[in-house]
């Protein structure tokens, strides 16, 4: 169990580097360690709130409640951190964001989900 929970945190971990390493560089802000940390822990913060809050070491791969909790939180919690510290929360990004990480954070749990209902059936 404790395991499947590592694996499940580090999973939600790369999706939101992903997300964030993609948007840097669709706006050419460049791939640099520094520049995705710095627009990433916000939304890493707001993803660990998630996992608090839906106690996701329980139910790691389940879509809801835990990955409907964490995907929520890493956005509405990242847009709140980057506009208490005056990053940018322009209405098309906050509509990006909330897909993105959606297809991300959730996607990857339904793909989980999927696989683990065929290797039952086998």
């Amino acid at each position: 169990m404790r395991n499947r929970a590592a694996g499940a945190l580090l999973a939600d971990v790369a999706c939101v580097i992903l997300f964030c390493a993609i948007g840097r560089r669709s706006h050419a802000e460049g791939l640099t360690v520094a520049g995705v940390a710095e627009t990433a822990w916000p939304f890493l913060s707001g993803t660990a709130v998630g996992w608090l809050a839906s106690r996701a070491w329980q139910r790691p791969t389940s879509l809801a409640p835990t990955g409907l909790a964490v995907w929520l939180c890493t956005v509405v919690v990242g847009m709140a951190l980057r506009k208490a510290t005056s990053a940018g929360t322009a209405l098309s990004f906050v509509a990006v964001a909330f897909l993105s990480t959606a297809i991300l954070l959730l996607g990857w749990r339904l793909g989980a989900g999927a696989l683990a209902r065929h290797r039952r059936s086998l």
